[in-house]
């Protein structure tokens, strides 16, 4: 086999395993890196990282040859922010190239390989997920906890009165409310244009915070990205101060932050550039 080829057959195996709206959200980068940690990963092969444009498009080259998605598509992206992100994960690789410190590189492959075909899917889902945000959903006590889930929830809640055309209802306890369907079909509206760069961001942003409405609230500038990870992590935190930290639990926290982040470069290459 030609070394092109078993460089890209390498790559497949590496990254082919992410495909936004279809993966197990319970699935983390972590998991998928023990598993790969079972054989021996890639060598690195190349010396220069490098961008090329072409036609207000960004590549990362490696050593002058353009990287391909699992499913050998070109690696293309809008923005040039956004190739930079990548070539710094390409360079950041010494030895071996690991898949589990490369979070953009593996949003970027998935997005590239799979938005578009599940783009309605994916909208069902993060309407769905509005419907049953879980912002919507505050404990009854301890006060502390009550207290602190409002001061993150709220004002989100309140600030998506308006651009989504309806109040959410709060439920107390374990009985499901349902929302307002106009709601969901506003946000729909808002996001079923988006180009497959951002759609696939903020749907990784939902599986990763369990949250639409604080993609959303980031999406449109109301909350920045820590604040966005903060109220997604209340119910997290609270149980950390109470019971102890795990150490496997830390390091899955761990690698979801650096997927948020990720998927925050792209959405950020598009709304605070």
């Amino acid at each position: 086999m030609a070394d092109n080829d078993k460089q890209d057959d390498d790559k497949q195996a590496l990254f082919g395993d992410f495909v936004p709206g279809l993966q197990d959200s319970t699935e983390t980068p972590m998991m998928r890196a023990k598993e790969m940690m079972k054989n021996d990963l890639p060598k690195r092969f190349y010396k220069e990282v490098t961008i090329g444009e072409e036609e207000g498009t960004f590549r990362v080259l490696l050593d002058g040859r353009a990287i391909k998605s699992p499913a050998k598509k070109a690696v293309e992206v809008p923005k040039r922010s956004i190739a930079e992100a990548l070539a710094k994960e390409w360079s950041a690789q010494t030895t071996k190239i690991d898949p589990a410190t490369m979070p953009l590189t593996r949003l970027v492959n998935s997005v590239i390989d799979g938005v578009e075909e599940a783009r309605d899917a994916m909208l069902d889902e993060i309407v769905s997920y509005l419907g049953n945000d879980f912002i919507c959903y505050p404990a009854s006590h301890p006060e502390r906890l009550v207290a602190r889930q409002k001061e993150h929830w709220q004002p989100v809640l309140d600030w998506a009165q308006e651009p989504l055309g309806g109040k959410f209802v709060q439920a107390s306890g374990i009985l499901a409310v349902e929302q307002s369907p106009v709601m969901g079909e506003m946000l729909r509206r808002q996001w079923d244009g988006l180009d497959i760069y951002q759609l696939g961001a903020v749907h990784s942003l939902m599986t990763l915070t369990g949250s639409a409405l604080l993609p959303y609230a980031y999406w449109s500038g109301f909350l920045s990205r820590d604040e966005m990870w903060a109220a997604a992590m209340v119910d997290e935190d609270w149980n950390v101060e109470m019971w102890g930290e795990d150490d496997e639990a830390t390091k899955r926290r761990i690698y979801r932050r650096a997927d948020c982040d990720a998927a925050g470069v792209v959405i950020d290459a598009f709304t605070r550039n």
